[in-house]
């Protein structure tokens, strides 16, 4: 497929897509934050995966990125109207932001808890195997432990999902050796080894890494 292929039909999904003014609102603050979303293609791409992952023990989904307003309005649309979404992030006005949002798509507070905190400080506390998707944007120097943290939380079904894990695809370059290339490497074989697990990587944002638990 041509980039002018795959242009034309991103343009025509945008399109032809029915975005809520919630959600164009929570995309307009976050650009004003100098955040990265997911573009629609991703975040139709989301609810699917929490919607389809939906098991009787679970507890719902995780967002762990700075767009807990954008990401969350995704996961909480395939949530339906049971699941609860917990947004982690250390910054008290990103989580503000997402907390608005949420409010103005009609979202009841106890639908959503926030932890104003760094994720890997508190992704230990959570329930193990009761999360239908755990979504993380982390940097790639801790993509890593953001694996190996997050994996024990999803119940069978579930997928961990890390947004632009694959940096653009330099990856492949060998001579990038730098070392955020160095982690994500580390981290894409890590996730290409764990048991009982479905990895699909997709050309979408600087990479999209899914790891689905079977």
């Amino acid at each position: 497929m041509t980039d002018t292929v795959y242009d034309a039909l991103r343009s025509y999904i945008e399109a032809t897509s029915e975005i809520p003014e919630a959600l164009a609102a929570a995309r307009r603050d976050a650009e004003e934050f100098g955040l990265t979303v997911p573009d629609e293609v991703t975040g139709q791409l989301l609810a699917t995966l929490v919607a389809n992952s939906a098991n009787p023990k679970s507890t719902g989904a995780v967002a762990i990125t700075p767009a807990a307003g954008v990401v969350g309005l995704y996961l909480l649309r395939g949530l339906g109207k049971q699941g609860t979404l917990t947004c982690i992030d250390p910054e008290a006005e990103h989580q503000s932001q997402a907390r608005s949002a949420f409010r103005a798509a009609g979202y009841a507070p106890s639908r959503v808890r926030f932890l104003p905190s760094r994720p890997l400080d508190v992704m230990g506390r959570l329930a193990s195997g009761s999360y239908q998707l755990v979504y993380a944007e982390v940097s790639p120097i801790e993509l890593t432990a953001a694996i190996n943290t997050a994996w024990p939380l999803l119940t069978s079904g579930g997928t961990l999902v890390l947004a632009d894990s694959l940096l653009e695809g330099t990856l492949s370059d060998q001579s990038r050796k730098d070392r955020a290339t160095a982690a994500a490497r580390e981290a894409d074989e890590l996730a290409r080894t764990l048991d009982n697990a479905l990895v699909t990587r997709l050309p979408l944002g600087a990479g999209l890494t899914l790891i689905t638990r079977l």
